[in-house]
């Protein structure tokens, strides 16, 4: 089964290969950190300017040639897994399309060349394997044919495929009333969006099913149920100008008739809801990002949650936990916090409070939550960058992840963790994402038909 959906339900994954601690041989030189590494800045805005556009660049100057999109994963030493070197994710350039779209409005892109890149990725999407509209979480770059994630994971991924047209819709809310080129490039995007069909990945249930093959029909077997990071896919399958499921499956089958509401509090936060596996301090803080890249949580409430007091006290409770840093890990505190998702010495692992702790820090799970814990993340950014940017800095930016403890610092990128970066600041410094995606008509349909209220912040 796909290594990251397990997320969601457990509490540790081992990836399919172990990384191998980084020895002095294998740093960059002193040379080549100090030319992408400044050693000041002339304010916190130049700062944040800087951090945004370096690690953006991973889908810009890091993408995978033929297509555009993002590498699954980019190695600084080189070592691969078999046959691993040209995968491109599909959720991972989800998220790196609104960071190009960031770069083009904050000119780290020129406008043309944006526009350029992003009808190369529309044409190779519609161009590639899809299953019922719908691509699968990987793609062999050069080919654009599927490449199994695991044995029966070779068909559509309806959770990677939301997290990848989030990103486009967005794209095209920007572009729609813009140059020929850019109608055009948003006329496409609207085709692919109204060519996926969720109402198929139902499977004649009342609710959403994760995986469909053509070879394994539904024999991954994987329905998303709340509370973890999938939010978004009910949002654009019930707002489908096309396919558009009832609100049912949302209530009946996420929200499981209920029982997703949870009482539980850490630190004096509530956790407003159920987080699978992770019901008492919540799950890694990927959850508070990857469906908020465009859907606005401010002023988003249901029957369930306000969404904004979910995502906050998330962050906060992983925040506080990590200064508190019951485990005694050699690092952790004030300035230097944020489990989730990312490489561990044990190989990949959903790092979160309590219950899979390891003494990892993931750069990312701190940044991306900026909208959420702006103080808090600048502090550890600061610290991140100023402090132990030798050790964890790179061309992309942060490296994904490192532990003080164990001495262990890779050199090696996740599009997932480090394509979050870009947008996430992006929505707190001006909310652009949030204000396109919550803009697009469909959207704003959908959340009503669902039963949400979104009283937008002027």
């Amino acid at each position: 089964m796909n290594n990251r959906k397990l997320l969601s339900i457990t509490t540790l994954v081992i990836g399919s290969f172990f990384l191998v601690t980084c020895n002095n041989n294998q740093r960059e030189s002193a040379t080549t950190r100090e030319k992408g590494h400044p050693a000041s800045f002339a304010s916190d805005e130049e700062f944040l300017d800087f951090i945004q556009k370096t690690h953006l660049n991973y889908m810009w100057e890091g993408a995978e040639p033929i297509s555009g999109l993002a590498p699954e994963r980019i190695h600084m030493d080189g070592i691969y897994p078999e046959n691993d070197a040209d995968v491109i994710t599909t959720g991972g350039s989800g998220f790196g399309v609104a960071g190009l779209l960031v770069g083009i409005n904050r000119g780290f892109i020129p406008r043309e060349e944006g526009v350029e890149r992003l009808h190369k990725i529309t044409d190779y999407l519609t161009a590639s394997d899809r299953f019922h509209g719908i691509w699968p979480h990987w793609l062999h770059g050069p080919a654009g044919k599927v490449k199994a994630f695991s044995q029966k994971d070779n068909g559509g991924d309806l959770v990677e495929s939301a997290f990848l047209m989030q990103g486009l819709l967005c794209v095209r809310e920007y572009f729609k009333n813009g140059n020929e080129s850019e109608k055009q490039l948003a006329g496409k995007i609207n085709t692919l969006w109204r060519e996926m069909d969720w109402t198929w990945y139902l499977n004649g249930q009342d609710v959403l099913y994760w995986h469909w093959s053509p070879e394994y029909g539904w024999e991954m077997n994987f329905p998303l149920e709340g509370y973890n990071e999938c939010l978004i896919t009910y949002i654009l399958a019930a707002s489908s100008p096309t396919y558009s499921i009832p609100a049912a499956a949302y209530h009946n089958g996420w929200a499981r008739g209920g029982e997703i509401k949870s009482d539980a509090v850490a630190y004096n936060y509530p956790l407003v809801l159920k987080h699978n596996g992770a019901e008492k301090y919540g799950g890694p803080l990927f959850w508070a990002h990857y469906s908020y890249i465009g859907l606005n949580p401010k002023g988003l409430k249901d029957q369930y949650a306000d969404y904004w007091q979910l995502n906050r006290n998330q962050a906060l409770i992983n925040y506080e936990y990590c200064v508190e840093n019951p485990k005694g890990f050699e690092g952790y505190g004030d300035n230097c916090w944020g489990l989730t998702a990312s490489y561990s010495l044990r190989g990949y692992s959903s790092h979160m409070p309590a219950k899979n702790d390891l003494g990892v820090i993931t750069p990312t799970a701190a940044l991306s939550s900026f909208p959420y814990t702006p103080d808090q993340s600048m502090r550890a950014l600061k610290h991140f960058y100023f402090d132990l940017g030798g050790k964890i800095w790179g061309k992309y930016g942060f490296y994904d992840a490192f532990s003080i403890q164990y001495d262990w610092y890779p050199q090696r990128y996740l599009a997932i963790d480090q394509l979050t970066i870009a947008p996430m600041i992006e929505n707190y410094r001006t909310g652009l994402l949030w204000k396109l995606f919550m803009g697009a008509p469909e959207i704003q349909e959908g959340l009503k038909k669902l039963g949400f209220t979104y009283e937008n912040e002027k």
